[in-house]
């Protein structure tokens, strides 16, 4: 599984989006494989859409994905207290890395400063060189 940041999936859901094209060669390329995200990219993703009025046709989009959201643990507090303590990432990308922590899976990213910390942690990354 890979899991979705919110860059990536925004800029995807986005045509007017600087980083479109290259979302779409992006998950394109990723082919059959499942997606997921965690609640908090999800909340982020559906602010822009909820501000503009457009939440239902996003959702459908997210649904037509086969995105998938994967729960926060029960111990979620203390792991991304430690993530933010030894990344200085902010919070929520924090949750991207548990996200894809809890799945063994990589990321798509197209922050360098999230994909590095992720690479640190032995998370794959995807996106950056496409």
């Amino acid at each position: 599984m890979i899991i979705l940041d919110a860059s990536a999936l925004i800029a995807f859901l986005d045509p007017s989006d600087a980083l479109h094209a290259r979302a779409v060669r992006s998950l394109a390329q990723l082919g059959p494989r499942p997606l997921g995200l965690s609640p908090v990219t999800h909340a982020e993703v559906l602010v822009g859409p909820t501000r503009v009025g457009t939440l239902q046709r996003t959702t459908t989009a997210l649904a037509a994905l086969g995105v998938s959201e994967i729960a926060l643990p029960h111990d979620a507090a203390s792991r991304l207290a430690r993530l933010r303590v030894d990344t200085r990432l902010k919070l929520p990308d924090c949750c991207v890395i548990l996200a894809a922590q809890q799945i063994a899976g990589a990321l798509l990213t197209f922050d360098g400063a999230l994909a590095a910390s992720a690479r640190d942690l032995g998370t794959g990354v995807e996106g950056l060189t496409c």
